[in-house]
């Protein structure tokens, strides 16, 4: 299934990039408010940027509602509007569809049907601002330029065979 319309916020959408450190999250919601959807089967995603301090709506990526019919072919386009994003938020995601999200750094993650996306961000947040977990810490340092001294850490820790 095609992309069928991608609005992106032009100007005051939560512009997080600079100071602190940023992700992109993507939510499967057909309300904008609530977590409602299936990833395969999402009618739009809406990616938000944020950091420990602000937060924006960045874009909403919608789709005609796919066939169930376990072509995977579908993916394509949900997975090419989440480049950038480290997360989606979903009610349930399939095998394939996970292996294909991790393979491109975006950690999927089930939600109870009716979960808040503002209570959901609210708690991103709060993990950026006092500590985030295992796949978020993951994200954040694939996200970080490679500086060449890390050679120098390497060495440091010697070889051994």
């Amino acid at each position: 299934m095609a992309l069928e319309r991608r609005l992106k916020v032009l100007s005051g959408g939560g512009e997080a990039e600079g100071r602190l450190p940023s992700v992109r999250v993507a939510f499967a919601t057909s309300d904008m408010k609530l977590v409602d959807q299936h990833f395969g089967a999402a009618t739009a995603f809406a990616i938000y940027r944020m950091d420990a301090e602000q937060c924006g709506l960045l874009e909403v990526a919608q789709f005609e509602a796919p066939a169930m019919d376990g072509n995977e072919d579908k993916l394509a386009a949900r997975l090419a509007a989440l480049e950038g994003c480290v997360a989606v938020y979903c009610l349930a995601v399939g095998a394939s569809a996970i292996t294909q999200l991790l393979g491109r750094g975006i950690q999927p993650i089930k939600v109870a049907a009716g979960t808040s996306v503002p209570r959901l961000i609210t708690e991103l947040r709060t993990e950026l601002r006092e500590g985030p977990s295992a796949w978020l810490a993951r994200a954040l340092a694939q996200r970080e330029p490679k500086s060449a001294d890390r050679f120098d850490a390497m060495e440091a820790d010697g070889w051994s065979e």
